[in-house]
């Protein structure tokens, strides 16, 4: 038997994510840069701080080092060295690392290494966001006065094999600065793409019911900025958030974590309509550009592209849109039709039955006055899907979904360049299980507008569906990114991902910042508990979800699932059998 040696040491375990995908789709390009970056960054950063490397995994490494900051020191430099070196690789082929470092006993012998030290550093490592660092309380308490990091306390937390919860904080590695031609072209990555909040303008109008109308004209602004790809764009649901509330655009900028602010006011009067639009530095907290228009309301869909046009061109770096060619068309001749319609996506948003009824009236008269109005069939498919969704309408599902099909079969015919109409569309073959045609439109309906929030998280769902959930949580995350402010669903869309990635920590972390989870989450999250071996709490999910539905059953369960793989479905139903739901 080998000599034993017991020590404290500060351990750090790091893996690569999306490894598995990164050499399905590139083997030997993927082992070439997985070398490269080991010799050349990795075992030179871990020795220059006193470090040594315990173990090489497939896709990662464990080091150990003399001091806790020595390890936190070298994590960072790591980071930083790695996200540079990611600027000179394709757009989804970065190697991007996970890593987590813990202060505890580890056991050495000849041939292996082991303890309670090195298990929490392998789940600090899992709950890191790549490129991202989690270290446990034993490690925050050594450094916190002693390393230049900023910390984000995320709580106690249990974690798989480790009977009492660990106080987790995750150190905030800011990106390495873009370099920046002399020109002002930017060069940069995802992180230093220039992003926009649009403030729901003010109704400076005398007539209230004219509401609709501002909010609207904000939401095509919204909409018309997302096309371009070289805008990070805030989606409407953060942004209306502030409607109504006397704000600085600083405040903003900070709150939703963009460069520039924009905020307006429409005054309409009989068939005019003026329209005051400024556009805001809003971390120098200056004045970028200030334009007035004054218009025939007939000119209005020339006039949101003229503003958007002008708000990209005025962006430093001179964006060009990838695609610039987008159509430049007119929806409607029918002004009465259009306003209809705006009128309809502010109740939809407000996700209630009442307000969902009086948007399908309004849709329907919107096509009454303009039958071939292409967002007007695709809005009326959204509404009544959404009655559907959420239990408010009483009508066989089979014959609202063909209704659904045969409004949004209208809507592609009249125009095929709607995002709306093939995220609908996506949704419709999602809930029939036909996961194929599902992706043709959901690509089409990324394609055409990347920055919709709605639409990114519908992506990330379906790459669950199809057994690809760690894909599928990559794209939910950048969803809420588009969305600071999105809604609760969202962490249940990410909870599932995280199960089906059999993340189970991740995926109950999730739901638990979701106040009133639902039934099916509340399945997810039986189940994860399940498998990490919790069983009095999965019980106490099972008898929540019970409480909302007393029918409740592992076959109604699996009713509300859509995976293509048999492997997952498997997992879902031994996770809610073993979990303590019934036949």
């Amino acid at each position: 038997m080998g000599a034993i040696d017991r020590r404290l040491a500060a351990i750090m375990v790091a893996d690569m994510e999306q490894y598995s995908r990164l050499m399905h789709e590139d083997e030997p390009g993927t082992v070439l840069a997985w070398q490269e970056t080991r010799e050349e960054v990795i075992k030179p950063t871990i020795a220059s701080h006193s470090g040594n490397i315990l173990k090489n995994t497939g896709d990662g490494f464990v080091a150990e080092f003399a001091t806790v900051s020595g390890a936190v020191e070298c994590s960072v430099a790591l980071q930083s060295m790695l996200m540079g070196r990611n600027r000179d690789r394709p757009e989804g082929r970065h190697l991007n690392f996970r890593m987590g470092i813990n202060l505890g006993e580890i056991t050495v012998d000849n041939d292996d290494f082991y303890g309670d030290g090195v298990n929490i550093a392998a789940r600090l490592e899992g709950l890191a966001e790549a490129p991202g660092i989690c270290i446990s309380s034993h490690v925050y308490d050594q450094i916190r006065n002693k390393v230049t990091c900023k910390f984000e306390d995320i709580g106690d937390t249990l974690v798989k094999n480790i009977a009492d919860p660990i106080r987790v904080y995750r150190i905030l590695c800011e990106p390495p600065a873009a370099t920046i031609a002399e020109d002002g072209d930017d060069r940069g990555s995802e992180a230093t793409m220039p992003s926009i909040a649009v403030l729901p303008f003010d109704n400076m109008s005398s007539d209230a019911e004219q509401e609709f109308f501002v909010d609207g004209l904000t939401e095509d602004i919204i909409t018309e900025l997302s096309r371009f790809s070289g805008l990070f764009v805030i989606s409407r649901n953060s942004t209306f958030t502030f409607k109504g509330k006397k704000t600085l655009a600083t405040d903003v900028a900070r709150e939703l974590n963009a460069r520039y602010v924009v905020e307006g006011s429409v005054r309409k009067s009989g068939n005019r309509v003026r329209i005051n639009v400024q556009l805001i530095d809003g971390l120098a907290d200056r004045h970028v550009w200030a334009e007035r228009y004054d218009r025939e309301l007939e000119d209005i869909f020339a006039l949101q592209d003229e503003i958007t046009s002008a708000i990209v061109a005025m962006v430093p770096g001179r964006i060009e849109a990838d695609n610039s060619d987008r159509a430049r068309r007119i929806p409607t001749e029918s002004m009465p039709a259009y306003e209809c319609v705006l009128a309809a996506k502010i109740l939809h948003h407000k996700s209630n039955k009442l307000d969902n009824a009086e948007a399908s009236k309004l849709l329907e008269r919107a096509i009454e006055l303009d039958p071939n109005y292409a967002h007007a069939h695709a809005w009326r498919a959204c509404v009544v899907g959404q009655a559907l969704t959420y239990g408010w309408s009483s009508r066989d599902k089979e014959e609202t979904l063909a209704e659904v099909q045969s409004d949004l079969d209208k809507a592609q015919a009249l125009d095929e360049n709607d995002a709306d109409i093939h995220r609908v569309l996506a949704a419709i073959h999602i809930a029939r299980n036909n996961l194929d045609q599902a992706q043709h439109h959901q690509h089409k309906a990324h394609r055409l507008n990347p920055n919709y929030d709605i639409v990114v998280v519908q992506s990330g769902e379906l790459l669950t569906w199809q057994g690809r959930p760690e894909e599928g949580a990559e794209l939910i995350q950048q969803a809420m990114e588009l969305n600071p402010l999105h809604p609760p669903r969202f962490w249940g869309h990410l909870a599932r991902a995280y199960y089906t990635a059999k993340r189970y920590d991740e995926a109950i972390s999730a739901i638990g910042r979701i106040e009133s989870p639902d039934t099916l989450q509340l399945a997810f999250l039986a189940a994860s508990h399940a498998w990490v071996e919790d069983l009095t709490e999965a019980k106490n999910c099972v008898a929540s979800a019970m409480r909302q539905n007393p029918d409740l059953t592992i076959n109604s369960l699996m009713t509300l699932h859509h995976y293509a793989q048999e492997k997952d479905v498997q997992h879902f139903g031994d996770g809610l059998r073993k979990a303590g739901f019934t036949d």
